[in-house]
């Protein structure tokens, strides 16, 4: 959390109280006395305390009313404490662009100007042919050659060959180094074409390593969607990361499941099983651009699970979170990229809420329901919650 003395020292505590994410509760009450008299009244202090803050227009977060050893306020101070952990994170964030946004991809672009005045956050851009130059020049080195062998034993390498695998592996060490040198929090990739076409292989293995280093990283450099990763990754105390991923396509069995894929970029840490996943060619520019450029993906089944689905958006200078959650069920065929069929109540519902509250193709998915702490996070940042 953040202190009075150093992250804000212009500010009164009563101003400050309306940048910090607080909790009010109150104390359930004790016998009375033996001449019947109360000793104290917390129900009715705690509502003046309510009634003051509100006048002020400033937010709070309401636990109850508990004994403060009651399991139910110690869970409920765990939710409250990943909120804050996630508010810290968030004002101020770091996030590294690699290369410019497909063209196509206008879901992707977004208002910088707007990120550094509502959050404090700056995007950090770096190119291609820097990055280019870097992998072609380096060298031998004891790190570099501990993410080659981890690679080597963590995934199935029989499709490609070991200059494809050293490559791979100088991408996530320098991406890396960018992220530790410049405090980043996470990455938006240029993960096609010009990645192809000018470094010779897809990022989407490095980038769900990254990802699984708590570096969140995300595809079609979406800005937003590495800070929903962001967003979710802290909510979770830092305990599992997500997977950033397309809605794609209904069931053809089931009407409420949809396929929640992408081209190879999913955390190792999130694999169903004892499965080894394979590193392939990207599944759709294998063909247009060739195998040997496309190599890269790490194409593998996600777990089983409660999974919470969430997407930042700004629209007309507005920020809105989608979040909703579903489940994750197993299929025993073998699909191209890393995917998993998402269970959810009502997907024509959600499908329409997409499209009419202007959210974009992508979200990022995270194994647990956040929900509660979902939106107690968008109330502190002034961020409009959606849900079903």
């Amino acid at each position: 959390m953040m202190t009075f003395g150093e992250e804000l020292p212009n500010l009164t505590i009563a101003d400050a109280f309306d940048k910090l994410p607080m909790q009010i509760f109150g104390t359930r009450e004790g016998p009375f006395t033996e001449d019947g008299n109360r000793k104290s009244d917390s129900f009715c202090g705690t509502i003046s305390t309510a009634s003051g803050l509100i006048r002020r227009n400033i937010k709070f977060d309401f636990a109850g009313i508990y004994f403060p050893e009651e399991e139910e306020f110690i869970s409920d101070l765990k939710r409250f404490s990943r909120v804050v952990l996630a508010c810290n994170g968030f004002i101020g964030a770091r996030i590294g662009i690699l290369g410019s946004r497909p063209a196509p991809f206008e879901t992707c672009a977004i208002n910088e100007v707007d990120l550094i005045e509502r959050f404090k956050q700056r995007v950090v851009p770096f190119d291609l042919i820097t990055l280019k130059a870097e992998i072609d020049s380096k060298t031998a080195d004891p790190e570099l050659d501990l993410i080659i062998e981890n690679i080597k034993n963590q995934y199935d390498t029989s499709l490609v060959n070991i200059e494809q695998i050293i490559k791979t592996a100088k991408m996530e060490y320098f991406l890396t180094k960018y992220a530790l040198e410049n405090k980043l929090s996470g990455f938006g990739i240029q993960c096609w074409t010009a990645m192809q076409e000018q470094i010779g292989i897809s990022p989407c293995l490095s980038m769900g390593r990254l990802t699984n280093k708590g570096i969140m990283t995300s595809c079609e450099v979406d800005v937003h969607g590495t800070l929903t990763m962001l967003v979710q990754h802290l909510l979770s105390f830092k305990k599992t990361v997500p997977h950033f991923i397309d809605w794609t396509i209904q069931n053809q069995e089931d009407e409420n499941i949809f396929l929640a894929w992408h081209c190879g970029n999913a955390p190792i840490s999130l694999k169903y099983g004892n499965s080894k996943p394979r590193i392939d060619s990207h599944s759709i520019l294998g063909c247009l651009l060739g195998f040997d450029r496309s190599v890269g993906t790490a194409e593998f089944q996600l777990q089983n699970g409660i999974v919470t689905l969430s997407r930042l958006v700004e629209i007309n200078g507005k920020f809105k979170m989608l979040n909703v959650t579903g489940e994750g069920v197993y299929d025993p065929r073998t699909l191209r990229g890393s995917w998993k069929w998402i269970k959810v109540q009502d997907l024509k519902k959600l499908y329409r809420t997409i499209i009419e509250e202007g959210f974009t193709h992508h979200a990022s998915m995270i194994f647990g329901d956040i929900s509660k702490e979902m939106k107690t996070f968008c109330k502190f940042m002034d961020i409009e919650y959606v849900t079903l």
